[in-house]
């Protein structure tokens, strides 16, 4: 193993699929407020930034109130919907047991709802994953560093001894952030090319590849 102790994952299209689970509470929202639905493929693209964000580019017209009552919305019904169709991505378990064995301590950071990302960390992760942290008014989002910080303290690391492992730009620009190196994954919500153009430098398209990624990684 590396002098990397410390695994930093985002979540969505990381580890767990939750693209399906996500369209079905955005489309409920926009839904009730009679605004026009999307389809799966869209909504890959709106996500990564927070569910803020992710509401806007579904509706642009929206206006600041319209889009508060659409996130109260969407965390009604997400809250209630949170495993329907989400699940870990395949090799995800077998990866997090590897890393385990080796002695990694793991953390998850996400954009996603502080309450959403404890609640799905547990219950799929649980053995694994010590620290989760969301979206909250306590914590500045990604891209800025805040949730890896705040990650590192408490697992007692160090950013020398920290990884970040993810699959947008967002995740791109908040390792640079943080100053530690990034993973980018290949199945989830963005393209190689794009990736390419956001500065992405190591790849992963299996999660089996990345204890080799890391022990390639520059002491």
């Amino acid at each position: 193993m590396s002098k990397k102790t410390t695994i930093i994952f985002d979540l969505d299209g990381t580890l767990l699929y939750t693209l399906e689970d996500l369209k079905d509470a955005v489309n409920y929202a926009l839904r009730t407020k009679g605004y026009a639905e999307h389809d799966l493929e869209e909504m890959r693209h709106f996500f990564g930034n927070g569910i803020r964000f992710a509401l806007k580019e579904a509706e642009p017209a929206a206006t600041e109130e319209d889009l508060d009552e659409l996130i109260r919305l969407f965390k009604t019904y997400y809250a209630g919907h949170l495993t329907d169709k989400t699940v870990p991505y395949d090799g995800i378990m077998d990866l997090l047991e590897t890393l385990y064995e080796e002695g990694y301590k793991m953390a998850i950071v996400s954009n996603k709802v502080d309450e959403a990302v404890k609640t799905l960390a547990e219950h799929f992760f649980g053995k694994y994953v010590t620290v989760a942290i969301g979206n909250s008014d306590r914590i500045r989002r990604k891209p800025a560093p805040d949730t890896v910080f705040a990650a590192m303290e408490e697992l007692g690391v160090t950013a020398e001894e920290s990884v970040y492992v993810g699959d947008s730009e967002v995740d791109l620009a908040t390792a640079r952030a943080a100053g530690i190196p990034c993973i980018t994954v290949l199945w989830g919500f963005r393209e190689k090319e794009f990736l390419l153009e956001q500065g992405a430098e190591r790849f992963a398209l299996h999660p089996g590849e990345i204890p080799g990624l890391l022990g390639e990684l520059p002491e």
